[in-house]
């Protein structure tokens, strides 16, 4: 859809994010191995644990070397072209590897696989097996129907289909943060998104099933966990038969009836020790309910990433996102009253069909209005199949969309290196997640609102929370010395 530029959390489209497969416990004699690579966002990196997980109760064996794999993986993202051309480019190395190995198989998973289904097996002929993101469970019988001669595909999407009872295998290199997946799919029809139609509708998972989860990473060590889905604040969960299929936010207070905000508190309350994020929300639904349950438990991290695509109300109207400017800045505002120091995230697409210039001041006035401590900031391109593609133009010049986004880049750096200098001097709680890539006596951990931060290795380990007064700054990362090893 879009062109990535600064920073991505849920949207992290145009890179590869490290979800390989991992060496298992199965016994090597005559077990195919698999490799995985995960595009996208971090709903994909959870997916790909599920797919691992499904892969090892079969007798596969997880790999992390790609030239000694039976079955290579992409699972894959369609929320904007670049990351799709990235899939694709990839798919051609990978044909070479296929030409030189006898027996490779070849697989696309997720939403690419979705979107694009036979397509690539058909016209492209560079795939043995497509698998959508509801058809994980049917990976084996499929891999079998490829060992067989046939290609295979599989891109039904559900309606009840959570993987609630399949438990994960962390990809995670250091232990120390993960995520539990709360729902899947979408019912918001954003005019410029295509997850609608490639993870389709919206369900819950168990609410049960999310603190066993939780409980399980506590005893594995875990130190962070952030609960996943494309619109967190719609998490809605009953037990009670006679209230499916009705509309659960009016009975969220009724007997069997679990809302994000009690889900959210339930898993706070695993353990004081595992701090709790959760991405992403939807503005619309944003309640002040949540945000009391983050203001209560010191544990729930003070960061809330809200996308709001535009500053715009007309735009907004445009892109259906069912919400106007004003509706946005109350909810800025109620955060700001339960949590005054929150860290406050968004998206801004640039460039949306029929923008004017008057319209994308708009968006910079709101940037200005907010302040930011982080932004992902893509500009806009037509994706198949969207509302905005059935039913508007794409009709601002690229030389526009790139101007306009760039002033908006400069802007959200700008209001960044702001954001960090206002934490010079003061003192964060920090969990130590890795090694800095630079040197190798430097770890990195973040601050409770998300903000990265390095520090002298000395005598402190990953997993550590340390108390830190922050030093220096630049505009993406924070710079501090320890004062101390605590308990959250």
């Amino acid at each position: 859809m879009s062109e990535q530029i600064y920073h991505s959390d849920l949207l992290e489209n145009d890179v590869i994010i490290s979800s390989k497969g991992r060496e298992t416990d199965i016994p090597a004699s005559n077990t195919k191995k698999y490799y995985i690579e995960s595009y996208g966002c971090q709903m994909n990196v959870s997916d790909s644990e599920i797919v691992a997980a499904v892969l090892n109760q079969s007798g596969f064996q997880g790999t992390d070397n790609e030239k000694e794999a039976d079955l290579i993986f992409l699972n894959t993202c369609s929320i904007r072209d670049k990351a799709e051309q990235t899939v694709r480019n990839r798919l051609t190395q990978l044909n070479h590897l296929k030409k030189i190995k006898k027996g490779l198989v070849v697989g696309v998973l997720g939403c690419m696989a979705e979107r694009l289904k036979s397509k690539l097996i058909d016209e492209e002929k560079l795939v043995d097996l497509v698998a959508g993101p509801d058809t994980y469970r049917d990976l084996p019988r499929m891999i079998s129907d490829v060992d067989g001669g046939q290609k295979a595909v599989n891109v039904l999407l559900s309606r009840e289909e959570t993987y609630a009872d399949i438990a994960p295998v962390r990809y995670s290199s250091n232990g120390v943060t993960g995520y539990i997946s709360i729902m899947r799919g979408c019912d918001n029809m954003c005019a410029f998104c295509v997850v609608p139609f490639t993870r389709g509708r919206e369900r819950s998972r168990p609410a049960d099933t999310i603190v066993h989860e939780a409980k399980e990473m506590v005893a594995q060590g875990y130190k962070e966990v952030t609960l996943l889905g494309q619109n967190v604040d719609s998490y809605r969960w009953t037990e009670n038969e006679k209230l499916k299929g009705k509309n659960l936010v009016d009975a969220k207070y009724e007997e069997g009836v679990i809302n994000f905000s009690q889900l959210l508190e339930m898993v706070a309350k695993v353990s004081p020790s595992l701090r709790v994020r959760f991405s992403t929300s939807h503005p619309k639904d944003m309640s002040d309910d949540v945000l009391e349950v983050m203001g209560r438990y010191a544990n729930i991290c003070n960061y809330i990433h809200l996308p709001v695509q535009s500053g715009s109300s007309s735009v907004l109207d445009r892109m259906n996102r069912t919400y106007s400017r004003e509706w946005y800045l109350n909810r800025i505002a109620a955060i700001r009253k339960h949590m005054p120091n929150c860290a406050i995230s968004s998206d801004i697409i640039a460039g949306f069909c029929g923008e004017t210039e008057a319209e994308h001041q708009e968006t910079l006035s709101l940037m200005d209005e907010v302040v930011y401590d982080l932004n992902y900031m893509f500009f806009y391109s037509e994706r198949p199949g969207t509302l905005a593609a059935k039913k508007f133009k794409d009709d601002i010049p690229e030389d526009v969309k790139k101007r306009r986004l760039e002033e908006i880049i400069a802007k959200q750096n700008q209001h960044a290196l702001q954001r960090h200098k206002e934490q010079i001097g003061t003192k964060q709680i920090v969990l130590l997640e890795y090694t800095a890539r630079r040197s190798d006596q430097q770890l990195v951990g973040r601050t409770d609102g998300n903000k990265k931060v390095v520090i002298t290795k000395d005598r402190w380990n990953i997993g550590d929370y340390v108390e830190v007064e922050i030093a220096d700054c630049t505009q993406v990362t924070l710079f501090g010395n320890v004062i101390r090893k605590i308990d959250l």
